[in-house]
């Protein structure tokens, strides 16, 4: 019986001993923030000890980090993802460690984000007649899905008062600007003025073509998603076309604007089947959700710096 009482009451003393430590591990954690870096340099030997170094040093924990150096290529990518103590490391000593590095390996990208801290991205939404990427993009934003802040939604199309969007933007106070475009004037300095203070554009179905001068004057990313029935389906109603042709697989593809149409580094894709069982309804219904699916992730994953431009026309994807 006094050996029972005596591991009692050890067991006893070793889970109270357990449960301080414990709430002191939270109370610690509890102070913590989670931080994002990307790096993209010329490779050499020692990259990776010194930017687990640069956070270590700060008293910072890597918690993942990514790596792709392309064979022969002589570069080195990374996405980093940390938590630190913000009284410990402050948010422009971050900023100031890593441009360090940036300088001491001539790095060709250096980003930090602690989305706690940092603001939102800014951006603006162009959308055409077919608002299923729209209200999409509307409802993730509310919800909190989308980690953005959307300042506007720019339009090539007139919306009555009483529509579900625009009812949605009023009780948001996001504000709608409808754009007259014609064939001899697509009003894109018009466009340019209402996006000037955003982070990237995300195009939601907006069914023209950007110039490549209004792209180089806007000077930052711009984001596009399109159904993956191109090129065998080209004109007006690919979805009628392609279910008449009897396809078994569609998709969609979001990827960033260049001068070349629909030719921008790929972002993201994604796929579904389609069969006999299909009608063109059904067959619409899951190439828009496609659309929305695949709009979204690459949003995230843009906002998330899982996105790295690579080469001349093509992505690394983290």
């Amino acid at each position: 019986m006094r050996v029972f009482k005596t591991l009692t009451s050890s067991l006893l003393q070793e889970t109270q001993k357990s449960r301080i430590f414990t709430k002191r591990c939270f109370v610690s954690s509890s102070s913590l923030t989670h931080g994002i870096h990307v790096f993209n340099c010329p490779d050499e030997v020692g990259i990776v000890a010194k930017l687990s170094d640069c956070i270590a040093s700060r008293g910072g924990n890597i918690l993942a980090a990514e790596i792709f150096v392309p064979h022969k290529k002589h570069t080195f990518y990374s996405r980093s993802e940390f938590v630190f103590d913000p009284a410990k490391w402050p948010r422009a000593q971050i900023d100031e460690d890593f441009l360090k590095l940036s300088t001491r390996f001539k790095a060709v990208r250096s980003v930090v984000r602690v989305p706690d801290l940092d603001p939102k991205f800014k951006i603006a939404v162009l959308a055409s007649k077919q608002d299923h990427c729209l209200v999409d993009m509307l409802l993730g934003w509310q919800d909190g899905k989308l980690p953005v802040d959307i300042k506007c939604v720019i339009s090539n199309h007139e919306r009555g008062p009483n529509t579900h969007v625009m009812r949605f933007l009023e009780r948001h106070q996001i504000p709608y600007h409808h754009v007259d475009i014609t064939k001899d004037d697509k009003s894109e300095d018009g466009i340019l003025d209402l996006v000037q203070d955003t982070d990237f554009l995300v195009l939601a179905r907006y069914m023209q073509v950007l110039s490549g001068n209004f792209l180089e004057a806007y000077g930052k990313d711009v984001i596009n998603i399109h159904h993956g029935l191109l090129p065998s389906f080209k004109g007006g109603n690919p979805s009628k076309q392609a279910f008449e042709a009897g396809v078994k697989l569609i998709g969609a593809t979001a990827h960033f604007v260049t001068k070349e149409l629909d030719e921008g580094p790929i972002i993201e894709q994604m796929v579904d089947t389609v069969s006999h069982r299909d009608n063109l309804l059904s067959f619409v219904q899951k190439s828009q959700n496609l659309e929305k699916q695949c709009l979204a992730k690459a949003i995230k994953s843009y906002c998330q710096l899982r996105v790295l431009p690579y080469e001349q026309n093509r992505t690394v994807v983290f």
